[in-house]
């Protein structure tokens, strides 16, 4: 028995060799005397713990593909993109990799790391524009990998604290601000917001601030060189999120995000604005903890009528163009655009599929996705404005700390941001 990086080189029998033929993924007989190519696909990602997940995910398609294993292989997150840039150099890297979303994907675009998925993976024509957009090349307009998930945005709430003190979900701008209200007023903290984990500042950002410069609208003339970071509607944005930091919590200046989920968790705040994503560590956290999920309601002077979901893709998987095993790497993307592998990564990984007409089971991820169907808002900085250097992203997480420390104004937060991209960014009319 041989081993080799790809898998395993065995004598087997006839049965198996006429099983393995018949698969669409299985490798070809190695010889007329037997020998058959035990086919491993490396998978590599960031979420390391995702390993038992994602083992009884592949386990579905290596059950219906026998003769190729599927190798979940993850590492540290903050390491992650510079270890995958150097695996993705040669044939001994992965053959299928977890890919950062938007800007972030596109140092690997333009390094050639990737193969282009458009005429491979037929499926993905069934896919939303907007969803395609996380996993697409900025210049040549290529789709690059498979979106996975969708994360959307909302204010989390402890049902049991809203209950408690006859408090409904809102559904006006003055009855949240009404709520919050009575929650100071009994020393429970309204809202668990980081301010340390500037990351997370965008986030809460869109999360308050999205009904007041107008999602899609807005960004498309953004996009078009119409609109700027440093035009009103933008700059109003922030100062309505700002206006909710009274009920963020006692020294709220040093909450870091850790902090913030077990001040949530542990009952001692109400609500936790932030992702979707937060629900399967909120569960394992806190076991018996009920959660529901509000859209904050248009704030005063907004330029909608109706709550905006604020919401982005995750990233995707994406087929080394260096891997020795291109055919059956493609046939494991392709099924990870299947309904099959949506519902078992929505189950497993309690996410919300990107694959189309995928509903969740979970009722709360189900409630997050057809609000964000119904009213969908971007997160623009991080989705729209990190193809260059200094990423919109960074800049906002940077310039909103300032502006919620009361070290600059709106206007100077905005302008920071808008000064960056303007050394990159060329509006497409």
């Amino acid at each position: 028995m041989l081993r080799t990086r790809r898998g395993v080189v065995a004598v087997v029998a006839p049965l198996i060799i006429g099983l393995t033929a018949c698969a669409p993924s299985a490798p070809d007989s190695a010889s007329s005397s037997g020998a058959a190519q035990q086919i491993t696909l490396d998978v590599w990602g960031w979420r390391q713990e995702d390993v038992a997940a994602y083992k009884k995910i592949f386990k579905i398609y290596e059950d219906a593909h026998p003769g190729v294993k599927v190798k979940y292989v993850p590492y540290k997150s903050t390491e992650y993109d510079t270890i995958l840039r150097t695996g993705l150099a040669d044939a001994n890297g992965p053959d299928v990799a977890q890919l950062r979303s938007y800007g972030l994907l596109q140092p690997l675009v333009a390094a050639g790391s990737l193969v282009p998925l458009g005429d491979e993976v037929k499926e993905l024509g069934a896919f939303p524009e907007t969803i395609l957009d996380g996993a697409r090349g900025v210049t040549d307009k290529k789709v690059y990998g498979v979106p996975f998930a969708i994360q959307t945005m909302h204010v989390i709430y402890n049902k049991a604290i809203l209950n408690k003190h006859g408090i409904a979900p809102p559904t006006t701008w003055d009855s949240m601000i009404a709520a919050f209200d009575k929650l100071k007023a009994a020393e429970v903290t309204p809202l668990a917001a980081t301010m340390t984990d500037t990351w997370m500042l965008p986030v809460q950002q869109e999360i308050f601030g999205a009904t007041t410069y107008g999602g899609h609208d807005y960004l498309k003339r953004m996009l078009a060189g119409q609109a700027k970071f440093t035009d009103r509607p933008w700059v109003d944005s922030l100062t309505t999120w700002k206006g909710t930091s009274k009920y963020w919590g006692p020294q709220f200046e040093g909450t870091s995000y850790t902090d913030a989920q077990a001040l949530f968790t542990s009952g001692k705040a109400a609500m936790f604005p932030g992702g979707i994503w937060e629900l399967a560590a909120f569960a394992k956290a806190g076991p018996e903890l009920e959660m529901g999920i509000f859209n904050v309601p248009p704030a005063p002077g907004a330029a909608v009528t109706e709550p905006l979901v604020p919401g982005f893709v995750d990233g995707s998987f994406g087929v080394s163009a260096k891997t020795p095993e291109k055919a059956a790497a493609l046939d494991l993307v392709r099924w990870m655009a299947s309904p099959e592998f949506g519902k078992a990564f929505s189950k497993e990984l309690r996410q919300i599929s990107a694959v189309p007409a995928v509903a969740p089971e979970d009722p709360l991820l189900a409630q997050a996705l057809t609000a964000y169907q119904a009213n969908p808002s971007p997160y623009v900085t991080y989705a729209y404005f990190s193809g260059g250097t200094p990423t919109a992203w960074d800049l906002a997480s940077e310039s909103l700390s300032k502006f919620a420390l009361g070290r600059s104004t709106a206007d100077q937060a905005a302008k920071h941001v808008q000064q960056g991209i303007d050394q990159w960014f060329k509006p497409t009319p």
